[in-house]
């Protein structure tokens, strides 16, 4: 992928290496806090009971998993938007720079995409801003996590991203490649796209009607649609020369590696069908593959017909 030296977003909130507000950073013991008494001889110094006193704490917040010691001497920690910058407490790294460029650009690349696309219909485009993050952090949609993967919040227009899944994309999901990184971040943005065009609202809305096996169903012409807009995008990514030999093929294994039944089989021996939510791995390289070779927002149309 032919990405370096081109345009980069500036729609990034970089919120690696900082507490989430609601986890164990900062002050592990809540906004109130615990008042840890200082009392004692006079002149300043601690009393025995105080010492033993601290020394417990310490101990019990050990056992914890939480370090004061580590807490203490990290100190509060902004993120930020400058390459230069440090992330977190820790010097940032070439691999930080890197990773953090890339999907500037990336996401740099599917502003002009769909500001484009958006344009040809008299309307505006407003982009979405994409967070790092490390472990957890807080978005309008709940608590996230490196767990969840990847995901957007529609309340917030927010994509949230763990760049540690790339590693996982790579090591875990034999996904490896940074086309396949991209068509992650395009997948994501393409609920961006929903959200705007009111498919996001409209499943929800009709979520809170529908059973699970329902819901299920609908979920997985929601995600099919998001993965066509990502062929879109990799369409446009393509006439612009930013593709490389074999960044077709990176995405399609990336699509087939996560597939609903792909994902089960390797996780548990069998399938349930009922319980896709993302599609199978042949449906998801069918979509993104009709948006590529479409370059058409009309031929993502998941909601009509077989998928």
């Amino acid at each position: 992928m032919e990405w370096k030296g081109r345009r980069q977003s500036d729609n990034i909130e970089d919120r690696r290496g900082q507490s989430s507000g609601g986890g164990l950073g900062g002050n592990p013991f809540g906004r109130s806090g615990i008042q840890i008494p200082m009392g004692g001889r006079r002149g300043g110094g601690l009393s025995i009971g105080t010492i033993i006193f601290l020394v417990v704490i310490y101990f019990v917040l050990k056992m914890m998993g939480i370090d004061m010691l580590q807490v203490l001497g990290e100190g509060n920690v902004s993120g930020g938007s400058g390459y230069e910058q440090q992330v977190g407490s820790r010097p940032a790294t070439p691999a930080d720079d890197e990773m953090t460029a890339f999907v500037r650009t990336v996401l740099a690349e599917t502003e002009t995409t769909w500001s484009t696309i958006f344009k040809q219909s008299g309307e505006t485009y407003p982009e979405p801003t994409l967070v790092l993050f490390d472990g957890t952090t807080r978005s309008a949609c709940g608590q996230a996590s490196s767990a969840t993967g990847p995901f957007y919040c529609p309340s917030d227009r927010k994509v949230y991203l763990d760049t540690a899944f790339f590693r996982q994309l790579a090591q875990q999901f034999d996904a490896a490649g940074d086309f396949a990184q991209a068509y992650v971040i395009a997948h994501e943005v393409g609920h961006h796209v929903q959200n705007l065009t009111g498919v996001l609202p409209e499943f929800n809305r009709q979520r809170q009607a529908m059973g699970e096996r329902e819901a299920n169903k609908m979920s997985v012409r929601v995600e099919l649609q998001a993965d066509c807009y990502a062929g879109l995008w990799a369409k446009s990514a393509d006439k612009e020369g930013i593709l490389s030999d074999g960044d077709l093929e990176e995405a399609l294994n990336a699509a087939q590696q996560i597939g609903d039944d792909t994902l089960q089989k390797r996780s548990q021996g069998y399938v349930v069908p009922d319980a896709f939510n993302h599609g199978t791995s042949a449906q998801r390289m069918k979509w993104f593959k009709r948006g590529y070779e479409s370059g058409n927002v009309s031929a993502c149309d998941t909601f009509s017909g077989d998928i």
